[in-house]
């Protein structure tokens, strides 16, 4: 479905992506997963023709994203992450508008978007600038859809929405991609690389890994700790002082502890501790989520 080669752009001298390339199948939910700043609507911009790369090529169903920008625009539905509706129309009247400018109708294109739509059908006469975050977000997601793309690409589209419409928000991604659309998608959060099929950790423009969540996790060769104690503000102080330290960074309620030589054991971290005067000290090993491996990716490429 795309295949990507040695994408590069840069703004004013500072690099926004740094040859990237990656490959995403068709019917897949591919994720970009990094913080802001990343590059991720930079590239995004380029898969759907509306930035130019500095160098490399992108190429989507065969068709060249320079060359052939009016045919991939006509088969790929975009959701840029900052809200780009009409607000002053309606939602009926935004949905409305995309379908015509596609060459469509609401009607003809209406059992593609049923599952999203029907959820804001009942406001279809409310002004788009009126509704809630998770509203908007479907509105956005229903006008990427009206004219049947084969794929989907959105950025951030969860970031700003309350928990409840992002949970609802992924369900209709998994809908849609039992119809056969493929869907790249970018999030900042980490927690949703897990929905997945596969994901792309990105940072300063460069790609970290791509593989399934599941392999990120399995091959992640060091040990992840939990450690907790009463002080956690000097917990964590002490931790980050102790020359075995790797990482160490607040995860909730605990503090997510690497070290440098896997060979150091939980008795070894409890033994330091307790001569730093702390109590109550809890050390588990724990399954790393791809958190603390975009993490280690991260810092073990900033200190090349």
């Amino acid at each position: 479905m795309i295949d990507a080669n040695s994408i590069s752009k840069q703004y004013n001298g500072t690099a926004a992506l740094k040859n990237i390339s990656f490959q995403v199948e068709e019917g897949e939910l591919f994720g970009f997963i990094g913080p802001d700043g990343a590059g991720k609507s930079s590239l995004f911009r380029i898969l759907t023709s509306l930035l130019l790369p500095d160098s490399g090529q992108v190429k989507i169903f065969g068709f060249n994203v320079v060359d052939d920008y009016k045919h991939i625009r006509k088969i790929t539905g975009y959701m840029p992450g900052r809200f780009s509706l009409y607000s002053d129309l309606s939602v009926e009247e935004n949905l409305e508008f995309f379908a015509t400018v596609f060459g469509t109708t609401i009607k003809e294109n209406y059992h593609i978007i049923r599952n999203v739509y029907n959820q804001i059908e009942p406001f279809k006469k409310r002004r788009a600038g009126k509704l809630s975050g998770g509203m908007k977000q479907k509105l956005a997601l229903s006008c990427a859809l009206i004219h049947n793309p084969k794929l989907l690409v959105l950025d951030e589209p969860t970031t700003g929405v309350d928990a409840v419409s992002r949970k609802e928000f992924w369900e209709l991604l998994k809908d849609l991609k039992k119809n056969g659309i493929t869907i790249v998608i970018s999030t900042p959060y980490m927690d949703e690389a897990q929905l997945c099929d596969r994901v792309a950790l990105i940072q300063h423009g460069e790609i970290l890994s791509v593989d399934k969540p599941g392999n990120i996790i399995r091959n992640y060769n060091r040990v992840v700790y939990s450690v907790k104690a009463d002080n956690m503000y000097e917990l964590l102080k002490d931790l980050r002082g102790f020359p075995e330290t790797l990482h160490a960074y607040a995860f909730g309620d605990v503090i997510h502890y690497t070290c440098k030589n896997d060979s150091l054991d939980a008795e070894n971290i409890v033994l330091y501790l307790e001569n730093k005067q702390h109590s109550s000290i809890e050390v588990n090993i724990i399954t790393p989520d791809i958190e603390d491996i975009f993490i280690d990716l991260m810092q073990s490429k900033n200190n090349q």
